[in-house]
Parts: structure tokens; C-alpha cells; sequence
């Protein structure tokens, strides 16, 4: 009894069975999914490989992110962050885990931030905000400095020492402003207009130090981005480090990849300007004796050249006979060269005679009628001979030419020509055309075969 009961019962699966289905219906299931908590158990062994878990208020699922994947994360998570990651749901077969193998790791809100980033550059982009033929030329010897930054931060302190280092004579005006946080916006914006209001500035730093994405990000708002982009003075953007990109970056005139680089850019070197002065007023100087000594040879030239007012007559009434001679003799060359010339033109006159054109035309008619009549008598001889040509080959295939041999040509009541003999029956009428006439005749016998021949 108990063995009947035990074959009847199902089949049971294994533990490894049962978690490779699994695995397979997981990973059937999602395809790749984004999740965001708290990160938990952080642990990063020998191998490379990242383990940790996800949580929030209820629940957690556990987290593997291999060395392949995780070597591309700038700034490993730690405990406690929140992040947000994308994977793959599957199941860890050896113990039965539910878990997420990570492909991407990234600070919560941070997605959110770039997202906004992009789109609102994608729509100033589109508006003509980046264009290059809007933007306005940084003036190479500015008059005077604006600077719209934090009082406290390192920027300002950045930004004056390099001014003070390569041109303190020109004077620089800070227009404060908080550069970090929801206020930072608005203040900035004001800022701006404050500086084009006051009118002193012809050129505008904007900028601060470096931080987080979250720090920079009132140099990334549309308010900020508007104000530069309607600002009547050159403005250079000096937001972060090198690496830091913001929108002001793109709507600026200039963007600097530091403060002190902004200020090197508005600022010249005195040292340079020195150097350009020098220079200048040794080229000057140079000039001005250059141009002393070619007036000295000048009125040199002038003296040379006052002479005796009559000898510069009697060189004139020399060079009137001169003049007197070469026309007498150009008139005698220009009379001589007009009669050779009329004889020529006679010459040529006589030779395109009509009376002589009308005989070489009859003469060149005359030959051309004898050509013409021999080429018609060629053709006329070669078509004669090709129509009989023919005519001997249309003979041959003639059906008459057959009928001349002794051959006829048989026809029944209908007209219809006869090819074998069961074609006819005793008693039907027949015609017969030879080569001269035709015959009629009755159907006597019929015989299948050509025992006649």
C-alpha cells in the first residue's frame, strides 16, 4: 500500500532546481530596473566587488556590484547615502538571495539635477542664448572692473590678487551676492542689474569658488541665465574649477575655468604694458628721425634744382626745335606709310574683282557637274546590278519557278491546298494548278503511302 501511494505522488524539485527557476522567472521578469534608498552594509572585499544593501522605512534588498562595473564610479558611496542605482533583479542561486546586480550608482537627486540641467540647456540652445554671434568682445584695456560674487568666499580674494599683481591701476567694484542656496538666485540676478544701473563696469566677472553640483547650481538656474544674456556689459563666467560646467558657462561672452583665471583674462600686465610703452616710444622716436632726415634730403633735392631761369628758356627753345623736328619727320612717315598702304588695299581690290570670282565660280560649277554626273552613273550601274541580283534570287523561290519544273499545286472544293492524301475522299472534287492553267479533276482512289514515286 505504501509503495503504490509513494509512485503516485509528484515529482519533488531540488533546492538548486528550484532557485535556478526562479533566477529565470526574475530575470524574464525585469529587464532593468532603477530603485533608490538608503545605502546599508557597504563592504568591498580583496576581489574588488561591491556588496550592500538598499532600504527604506520597511523593507531592503541586497545589492552586488562587480569590480567591471564599479571601477567607473568616481567617488565610491558610503554608508548611509542616499543613492540611486540601476541593475538587474536575479536571484543568488548558492544561498537563495533575492538581490540587484548594479551596472550604475549615482547620488539620490542628482539624475533629477543633471535632467533639469540638460533640458533647460537643450532650451536656451534652442533660442539662440549660446549662439558666438551674440557675444560680446572682452575688452582688452578695461577702464574698470565689476565683480559679482560672494564678499567672503575665495573667489573675490582669488580674483583681487590677480589684479593687484598685474594691474592695480584699474579700479574694480564688488557687487555682493550669497552664491549658494535658494536665495543665491535672485540675488545674483539683482546683482547683475545693479552693476548695469550703476554703469561704471565695462566688463562683469561672475562667479565663485568650487563645490558640489548642488553648491553651483544657482549658476544653473534660467533666472541667472537670462540676466547674463541681457547684460549690456561683457560678462565672463569664473563658476568652480576647470571641470565645472554651469549654464552661465554657456550664456557668458567668456567663461574662464577659474577666478583668477577670469581676472587674468579682463586684466593686462603691467609689465606687458610697460614693456608695449617702451616700445613704442622707440619706435616713435625712431620714426620722428626718420622722418626728419627725409625732409632734410628733400629741401636738399628742392635747392639742387633752382637754377638760372634762362638757361632753363634756352633748354626749352632746344627742346621746341627737337619737338619740330620729330613731327616734320612723323608727318613725312605717317604719308609714306599711307601710301603703301593705299597700293596694298588696290592690290587686293583688283585680285577680288567680280568678273574674276563669277570664272573660278563657273570653273569650280563646270567640275563639280562633271563629278556629279559620273557619281550618278556609278550608282545608277550598281543598282542595276543589285536589282537583277535579286530578281535571279526572288526566281529561284518562286512558287512558279516549282510549278515550271512539272510540280502542281492541289486545292479542294474550298480553296484549301492539299498536303497528304487522307486529306480527300473518293468522289471529292479537286483542282490542280500548274505552271500554265489549271486542271479539275475527280478523286478516284486515295492511297495513304507514296508507292507511286
Amino acid at each position: 500500500m505504501n509503495n503504490v501511494l509513494q509512485d503516485v505522488r509528484p515529482r519533488a524539485l531540488s533546492v538548486s532546481e528550484l532557485n535556478r527557476q526562479a533566477r529565470h522567472l526574475l530575470e524574464s521578469s525585469f529587464m532593468q530596473v532603477w530603485v533608490e534608498g538608503e545605502l546599508s552594509g557597504f563592504s568591498r572585499p580583496s576581489s574588488g566587488h561591491w556588496y550592500f544593501s538598499l532600504k527604506d522605512r520597511k523593507c531592503q534588498v541586497r545589492c552586488a556590484m562587480f569590480r567591471g562595473m564599479n571601477r567607473h564610479v568616481r567617488t565610491p558611496p558610503k554608508e548611509g547615502d542616499k543613492v540611486r542605482i540601476r541593475g538587474k533583479v536575479t536571484l543568488y542561486e548558492n544561498r537563495g538571495d533575492f538581490q540587484i546586480i548594479v551596472e550604475h550608482v549615482e547620488p539620490a537627486g542628482l539624475g533629477a539635477l543633471q535632467q533639469a540641467f540638460e533640458e533647460l540647456k537643450r532650451r536656451l540652445h534652442a533660442e539662440g542664448l549660446f549662439a558666438p554671434e551674440r557675444k560680446k568682445a572682452v575688452p582688452a584695456l578695461p577702464t574698470h572692473i565689476g565683480v559679482v560674487t560672494s564678499p567672503t568666499g575665495a573667489a573675490i580674494h582669488d580674483i583681487l590678487t590677480v589684479l593687484s599683481r598685474r594691474c592695480p591701476a584699474i579700479p574694480v567694484t564688488l557687487y555682493p551676492t550669497t552664491v549658494q542656496g535658494q536665495p543665491a538666485t535672485a540675488e545674483i540676478v539683482r546683482a547683475i542689474e545693479l552693476a548695469q544701473t550703476h554703469g561704471a563696469a565695462d566688463v562683469l566677472i561672475i562667479g565663485r569658488g568650487g563645490g558640489s553640483l548642488e553648491d553651483l547650481w544657482c549658476f544653473n538656474e534660467e533666472s541667472v541665465a537670462r540676466a547674463i544674456a541681457a547684460c549690456p556689459i561683457p560678462t565672463v563666467s569664473a563658476v568652480g574649477h576647470e571641470t565645472d560646467i554651469t549654464i552661465a558657462d554657456f550664456v557668458a561672452d567668456f567663461r574662464a575655468p577659474t577666478p583668477s583665471a577670469a581676472a587674468e583674462k579682463v586684466s593686462p600686465d603691467q609689465q606687458d604694458l610697460l614693456r608695449q610703452l617702451k616700445d613704442r616710444e622707440l619706435r616713435l622716436t625712431n620714426a620722428a628721425r626718420r622722418a626728419l632726415q627725409r625732409l632734410h634730403t628733400h629741401l636738399e633735392h628742392i635747392t639742387a634744382r633752382l637754377r638760372d631761369p634762362r638757361r632753363e628758356l634756352l633748354e626749352k627753345a632746344q627742346r621746341l626745335d627737337d619737338l619740330e623736328q620729330r613731327l616734320g619727320k612723323s608727318v613725312f612717315e605717317h604719308i609714306e606709310r599711307s601710301r603703301v598702304r593705299s597700293t596694298h588695299l588696290l592690290q587686293r581690290l583688283s585680285l577680288q574683282s567680280p568678273g574674276k570670282q563669277l570664272a573660278n565660280h563657273r570653273e569650280l560649277l563646270e567640275r563639280s557637274t562633271l563629278q556629279l554626273e559620273k557619281a550618278m552613273q556609278s550608282l545608277l550601274a550598281a543598282r542595276q546590278e543589285k536589282l537583277e541580283h535579286t530578281a535571279g534570287t526572288l526566281n529561284v523561290v518562286s512558287p512558279l519557278a516549282t510549278l515550271g519544273r512539272g510540280y502542281a499545286i492541289i486545292r479542294d472544293e474550298q480553296g484549301n491546298i492539299l498536303r497528304n492524301a487522307p486529306d480527300v475522299a473518293v468522289g471529292d472534287r479537286i483542282t490542280a494548278s500548274v505552271a500554265s492553267g489549271s486542271l479539275s479533276a475527280e478523286v478516284k482512289t486515295v492511297s495513304p503511302d507514296n508507292t507511286w514515286l
